[in-house]
């Protein structure tokens, strides 16, 4: 039984897998250690979209927050899609 305010907890593989992306996805695009970088995975209900998609957040200091969009789930993230995002 959970408890009031027990969070479930975490899956390392996927905290494992976030680390790695971020850590990869900053360092394509030229982040510094002051910028900040959010990774989300949604389910977009708009028939246009792929069904489960990946936003990256990207919140460089002195500009405005950046989103964008990998039209495929975390786990399915690869290279080209990192490498793509550096293109805007």
């Amino acid at each position: 039984m959970m408890g009031f305010l027990t969070r479930p907890r975490a899956d390392p593989a996927r905290q494992a897998l976030i680390a790695s992306l971020n850590s990869r996805i900053r360092a394509v695009l030229g982040l510094g250690e002051d910028d900040g970088l959010s990774l989300s995975e949604i389910v977009c209900a708009d028939p246009a979209c792929p069904g489960t998609e990946t936003v990256v957040l990207v919140m460089r200091v002195g500009c405005l927050t950046e989103a964008l969009k990998i039209a495929k789930p975390l786990a399915e993230v690869g290279e080209a899609d990192i490498a793509a995002l550096a293109c805007g």
